[in-house]
């Protein structure tokens, strides 16, 4: 799918994006931190981008998104050990700057970088 208007994403980031992105980055720590909501996390953790300017991600049925992953054990001790306080951080640190205009331009590829903070996966759109 096409990527929306530059003008249509910045409409959505003043109106929606600023605020609905740190919700999101939160409710999707708080659900990773349990078993049962942990793979509604993951998806919102991937959703991040989308959330905060309507970018479009690659489709996770992509051939081409499997190309150059680790393995998902490798991903899953990864988040055990480190992602989840890691992106956690990232997260919130690349909210913050968002609703800055000097942070603006640097919080969009750290949100974009997410998944592969948090759980190494190769997430780009």
């Amino acid at each position: 799918m096409a990527q929306r208007s530059l003008l249509t994403r910045a409409l959505w980031f003043v109106v929606v994006g600023w605020w609905a992105t740190p919700a999101v980055v939160n409710a999707a720590w708080f659900l990773c931190a349990t078993v049962v909501g942990a793979p509604i996390g993951v998806k919102l953790i991937n959703l991040v981008p989308t959330v905060l300017t309507l970018k479009e991600p690659r489709s996770l049925g992509d051939p081409d998104a499997a190309v150059g992953q680790r393995s998902l054990g490798v991903r899953a001790l990864y988040f055990v050990l480190v992602g989840w306080w890691l992106g956690w951080l990232w997260a919130n640190v690349a909210a913050f700057l968002a609703v800055t205009v000097v942070g603006l331009p640097i919080a969009i590829p750290m949100f974009d970088r997410l998944p592969l903070v948090t759980s190494l996966y190769r997430f780009d759109g």
